[in-house]
């Protein structure tokens, strides 16, 4: 894990003696190293053994034990005097992108990638350019306070005026197929280790949202999931939903699994809580969950045509 002597450095100034680490799933096993190294160094540890999606799900109740809690992998969401990120940051070769360019329409090319790689972007520009591109990124800032990164609920950094291309730099299909959704961009997804590019078509994704829409309109109830999570809490939102449907009913869930789904016995649901959790995780679930804007048209104060990714700006 990269950046632990800076991470000493502003435990030492916070004047923190014990100190509390979370991580999300595919950092949890350098727990026990990470431990080690801040032990060594005078410091008491607790580990949070919980699940970890991301800086909107920061255990703070762990507070209650430590002076302050490192939250690793993410980039700062919520302000709070007693919590730290520490970034995860992953290199590649900058030259890998060029096996994307035969996928790409035009030459003003905006580029977005996730925490991990956001540090990458100046050498990809160089080399963009070198290619006769002209690259482009922004800074949303919000939930996304780096250059060009996005997150699986905020696709802001995306939206680039006069650029109709867009290259999203790192793994899995769910970020490039929201940032689709979100701008209506031709959107090229490069995997950066593997090397590996492909074209984004939100089409079929599509056509399986419409279909749960029209199961979950046969369900005799329907959940309005809030997130007790503080960085998820949609609570306005979820008030608004349920205005529109006399059969529906708040459901406050700190962690949306699928046992508890089927436990409450609701036809359908409607997540207000993470994004991903109706996207990503629907095969999971025993019964429809929909966004917020697919219940919006499940009611009919939304068009189809309207159709817009979820996202928590």
């Amino acid at each position: 894990m990269n950046n632990i002597s800076d991470l000493v450095s502003r435990l030492r100034e916070r004047g923190a003696g014990s100190v509390a680490l979370q991580f999300p799933a595919g950092l949890k096993r350098k727990a026990a190293g990470i431990a080690d190294t801040l032990s060594r160094q005078g410091f008491s540890i607790i580990i949070s053994g919980d699940p970890c999606y991301g800086a909107c799900d920061l255990s703070l109740e762990l507070l209650d034990y430590a002076d302050v809690l490192v939250n690793f992998g993410h980039t700062p969401l919520l302000a709070h005097p007693k919590v730290l990120h520490v970034p995860f940051r992953v290199d590649f070769d900058p030259v890998v992108v060029c096996s994307a360019l035969p996928l790409l329409k035009g030459t003003a090319i905006g580029i977005i990638t996730t925490a991990q790689h956001t540090h990458m972007l100046p050498a990809v520009m160089e080399v963009l350019r070198a290619e006769g591109y002209e690259p482009f990124f922004r800074t949303a800032g919000g939930r996304t306070p780096e250059p060009g990164q996005v997150l699986g609920c905020s696709f802001e950094a995306a939206r680039i005026l006069g650029v109709s291309d867009i290259l999203f730099i790192g793994t899995g299909v769910f970020h490039p197929l929201g940032v689709q959704l979100a701008t209506g961009a031709h959107v090229v997804a490069l995997d950066p280790l593997s090397g590996q590019s492909v074209e984004v078509d939100a089409g079929k994704f599509l056509r399986r949202r419409n279909a749960l829409i029209e199961k979950a309109r046969l369900a005799d109830h329907i959940g309005i999931i809030v997130s007790t999570k503080p960085g998820q809490a949609r609570l306005e939102l979820g008030k608004h939903l349920i205005s529109l449907s006399d059969k529906a009913y708040l459901v406050f869930m700190k962690e949306v699994i699928p046992d508890e789904l089927l436990n409450l016995g609701f036809g359908a649901y409607v997540s207000t809580a993470c994004p991903r959790l109706a996207y990503d995780d629907q095969i999971r679930f025993p019964v429809p969950v929909l966004t917020p804007g697919e219940f919006e048209i499940l009611c009919g104060v939304r068009h189809w045509e309207d159709y817009t990714v979820d996202e928590m700006l």
